[in-house]
């Protein structure tokens, strides 16, 4: 049952590419929780709550933003997630100031996971519940799963809604197709991600693809992954 609604979710997002106001619900058709929300934030994209599926959600987006702490920024900074099972157990943690300001919430155990596609840092799935609860290794694995799905989604979006275009030419197509030949073998991923890394990377410095292919390609520019996959833990 566990994984048919795990397919049920990857669908939903897959389906959803054009409504990332969606993105968050779901997250509800596979775990265990009462909430979810999607933001961006960090140095790629601006702070913003994408999609929450309710109001709690978005005041935990909120109050993370305000206070600059909280699971979010940790799993960003981190790379990996930040599970809290137990709030009130650990109300001397890492975050006073946001431990805090949620308390009136009924918030019993909150998730973060990380928005990462490649070396970029996107923003991060906060995921809560109303009582103390634990998610399984397999409900992370398809967690960080499901990130990297809507990772990407995020970046398209955002790419197309600032109406960034590629330089035209035959010449152009050669290089960038180059580049994305040594991005790809930098980053151990497939041709459409590494693609998509050089494209956003033109879209946050507002450069044309030719410019950053240029420096890929004259060795100017590299693409690393700054630590392994995301951990999960048992």
């Amino acid at each position: 049952m566990a994984t048919h609604s795990f397919q049920d979710a990857s669908d939903a997002l897959s389906s959803s590419a054009g409504q990332v106001s969606e993105l968050a619900q779901p997250f509800l058709k596979f775990l265990p929780v009462s909430g979810a929300s999607v933001s961006t934030f960090g140095s790629f994209l601006g702070p913003e709550t994408i999609s929450a599926t309710d109001s709690r959600a978005e005041r935990v987006d909120e109050l993370q933003f305000d206070l600059g702490e909280g699971p979010c920024w940790d799993a960003l900074t981190t790379r990996r997630p930040v599970l809290a099972p137990d709030l009130a157990a650990n109300r001397e943690n890492r975050w006073p100031a946001f431990s805090s300001a949620i308390q009136s919430e009924d918030i019993g155990a909150i998730f973060a996971f990380p928005l990462l596609f490649g070396p970029l840092e996107i923003g991060a799935i906060d995921l809560y519940s109303e009582g103390p609860m634990s998610l399984t290794s397999e409900q992370q694995r398809n967690t960080l799963e499901l990130s990297a799905l809507v990772s990407r989604i995020l970046l398209r979006n955002a790419i197309e809604q600032a109406g960034a275009t590629d330089t035209e030419g035959p010449f152009s197509r050669r290089l960038i197709h180059q580049a994305t030949g040594m991005v790809l073998a930098q980053l151990g991923t497939t041709s459409d991600d590494a693609y998509l890394i050089i494209q956003a990377r033109a879209f946050a410095e507002s450069r044309s693809m030719q410019d950053v292919a240029t420096d890929v390609v004259e060795r100017r520019l590299t693409f690393t992954n700054r630590d392994d996959s995301p951990e999960v833990t048992t």
